[in-house]
């Protein structure tokens, strides 16, 4: 549970990466920040110095001599956190580091806890709860998609939007509450035509980030990739084919892969998650090779595509009945191509096999494009308003029934008595997304424990 105790406390951290390294950061924030650094390099006078200002100075603590720094100011409310803000760059050694923060906190400010700064922000209003969250995305970031799409939400993204229609159903909102006042009177002071526009703007605004939520969890987490087929298809080698590098043992000999093995492939920013699994046929008497295949099994029902490798030159590679059931994520492979290619010259080629031949590479880079297309039919998706965050998601998708609530309430003639509450439903799961509303301490603390110590 987030701690709200306190938030008004001037807090101190590294923002940098522990380690060392040539310059290390370290950040205060609350309204005592310029005054504890000024006691550390009396001479600079910092408490008169204007703000984003930056100074080299000597920190001395009762005669001991800190580290020579240099100390960045950022005034009150034009900083991160709407706070007095000082940023000390120091040299970059663990000890340095420690002790500088060890005395700042003997002079009045304490540790920061995870999420902190961003959370100060939030609660001074410099940002959203939408925007707070995407910080922690733009720093987990492993794509240039993944990042892009987190800047966007971070700067407003669909927040903004959001936010915009929010305010234009409170003012339905009220006029219906005063109706409640007058239900004797029998009179109506929300346009319903209006409201009616309103609500199917968003609910269009809404199905689209709904929509959006497959691309984005993509975006930010990955697409897991089951590499499936019977024993000697030729995973390992297509594994290593993809990643473009000997990363999977190949034999000749069938069984060779026992286990799950795991690797990460980008293609044009999107993170595929390959897994390259045990051979499935039907019949084994080994042991371990059966719990290899039963996981197999298992990874092809969790995954969001399926390699699914048929080995061109072998007739008895027949299909796997059991992969009927998930024809929409399976992509078929036609493994050995050269060697099919070397018997039969003169027969013609079904192409629906997307034949590959992994040792020279033929077809690679074409299934490359086919895995891309699958998840992402646009690039320029990447670029527009997406949801990443299943919190989001989930508000979303509660917006979206008391929409459509109130739609066919508005359909039905009901009166407003009967639409205030799924008017009110709407405007709070809209609010949950952005802050607008007071969010549970429970669902703060998860939000913001996930970030780092200095962020």
């Amino acid at each position: 549970m987030v701690n709200l105790t306190g938030w008004h406390d001037t807090i101190i951290a590294p923002v940098t990466a522990p380690g060392t390294s040539a310059i290390a950061v370290i950040r205060l924030s609350g309204s005592k920040s310029i005054e504890i650094v000024s006691q550390l390099c009396k001479e600079k006078k910092l408490e008169k110095k204007h703000s984003h200002t930056a100074h080299f100075c000597v920190l001395r603590w009762e005669g001991e001599v800190l580290d020579e720094v240099v100390v960045t100011i950022f005034r009150n409310p034009k900083s991160f956190t709407g706070e007095d803000i000082v940023e000390i760059g120091c040299h970059g050694s663990p000890y340095i580091v420690k002790r500088i923060i060890e005395v700042c906190v003997l002079l009045g400010a304490r540790p920061a806890r995870a999420g902190e700064f961003t959370q100060k922000a939030f609660l001074n209003g410099k940002m959203d709860l939408a925007q707070a969250e995407a910080v922690a995305d733009v720093i987990n970031a492993e794509t240039r998609a993944a990042q892009r799409a987190a800047m966007n939400q971070m700067r407003g993204g669909f927040s903004i939007k959001l936010s915009e229609l929010r305010e234009r159903l409170i003012n339905f909102a009220a006029l219906i509450e005063l109706e409640l006042d007058f239900s004797d009177e029998d009179v109506e002071f929300a346009d319903r035509g209006a409201l009616n526009t309103l609500v199917q703007e968003l609910r269009n605004e809404t199905e689209k980030l709904i929509a959006s939520f497959r691309l984005g969890n993509v975006v930010k987490n990955g697409v897991r990739v089951a590499i499936i087929g019977k024993p000697n298809a030729g995973k390992s080698t297509l594994l290593n084919a993809l990643l473009n590098e000997e990363r999977a043992i190949v034999s000749d000999i069938p069984g060779t892969t026992r286990d799950t093995i795991e690797e990460v492939l980008n293609i044009n920013g999107i993170l595929f998650r390959l897994i390259d699994t045990a051979g499935i046929r039907e019949h084994s008497t080994d042991l371990i090779e059966n719990l290899g295949i039963e996981r197999s099994r298992v990874n092809a029902e969790k995954a969001d595509i399926i390699l699914y490798l048929k080995d061109m030159t072998d007739a008895t590679d027949n299909e796997m009945p059991w992969l009927d059931a998930y024809k929409s994520k399976v992509i078929p492979v036609g493994t050995k191509f050269d060697k099919w290619k070397a018997t039969n010259p003169e027969q013609h080629l079904n192409a629906s096999n997307n034949p590959v031949s992994a040792k020279d590479g033929y077809g690679v880079e074409q299934l490359k494009e086919l895995m891309f297309e699958m998840v992402v039919s646009d690039q320029q998706q990447i670029e527009g308003n997406i949801v990443t965050n299943a919190r989001h998601y989930e508000a979303l998708k509660q917006m979206e029934l008391s929409l459509k609530n109130i739609a066919d309430g508005l359909n039905s003639n009901i009166s407003g008595d009967l639409l205030a509450p799924d008017i009110r439903n709407c405007l709070y799961h809209l609010g949950t997304i952005t802050g607008q509303v007071e969010i549970d301490r429970d669902i703060l603390g998860t939000i913001f424990g996930k970030f780092c110590i200095g962020k």
